[in-house]
């Protein structure tokens, strides 16, 4: 039985990070321990501790358990840029086998590990291994952030085909309103419950996601959009 579900998104500022904290609470409520993870981070602060990425240290504080920060976000830079460029203007090589190892030793503190990738699905992580290979070695679940903007549909479809053609289960999507008027966004949500795989889990409105952002809601706010009453027992587990 799989331990998470791995969080994509149609693009990078999606809502990957909105999304996984709802979904995290929602995963609570159901009276689960949740911990997340966050292998690859590029976008960090530089603190007394060491560099921090807001999207990990937010995740860790949605978490059911506290962890150490180096292994919930094992690779951190600074210059929010393409990750595996961060890591090459760093002198650092990415590599999937210590991200595996740190995700098994945090699967076996909680019920249920959510990973947040970086960027999209096919972000590069070394010269020839990618985001998508990671969730591969991970063998986790897909659950798919779409951002509702024009252009989504076919970021959403292509997203879920190669997911797909990894071998994975485009087990769900989520849709995000990134903007307030988005032209047509009923018939475009319609074309992606029609057409994506797997289960629509909600739509979040626009103000929840720009208040997030803002950080003003919580997890909790999050969850109330979503639908996940089946993600404690039912065949998203598998």
């Amino acid at each position: 039985m799989s331990k998470g579900f791995f969080i994509t998104g149609t693009d990078t500022d999606a809502g990957k990070t909105t999304i996984a904290l709802g979904l995290m609470a929602a995963l609570q409520q159901q009276g689960l321990s949740v911990v997340a993870m966050k292998p690859v981070s590029a976008g960090c602060t530089k603190t007394l501790a060491g560099l921090r990425n807001d999207d990990a240290v937010q995740l860790m504080q949605q978490a059911s358990l506290e962890l150490p920060y180096a292994m919930v976000n094992p690779y951190a830079f600074e210059t929010a840029i393409a990750p595996h460029i961060a890591a090459a203007q760093n002198n650092v090589t990415m590599r999937i086998a210590p991200l595996c190892r740190a995700y098994e030793k945090i699967a076996a503190q909680a019920d249920v590990v959510i990973v947040e990738g970086a960027g999209g699905w096919q972000v590069p992580l070394n010269e020839n291994e990618t985001m998508a290979d990671l969730a591969t070695a991970l063998g986790l679940s897909v659950i798919n952030v779409v951002g509702l903007r024009l252009g989504c549909l076919s970021h959403a479809l292509l997203t879920a085909e190669s997911i797909a053609a990894h071998g994975l289960r485009h087990t769900a999507w989520v849709g995000n309103m990134l903007c307030a008027d988005m032209v047509c966004a009923t018939e475009n949500i319609m074309t992606l419950k029609q057409r994506l795989p797997g289960e629509c889990l909600g739509i979040v409105p626009f103000d929840v996601s720009l208040s997030h952002q803002q950080q003003t809601p919580s997890g909790r706010n999050i969850a109330r959009h979503l639908k996940t009453c089946h993600l404690k027992t039912s065949s998203l587990f598998h």
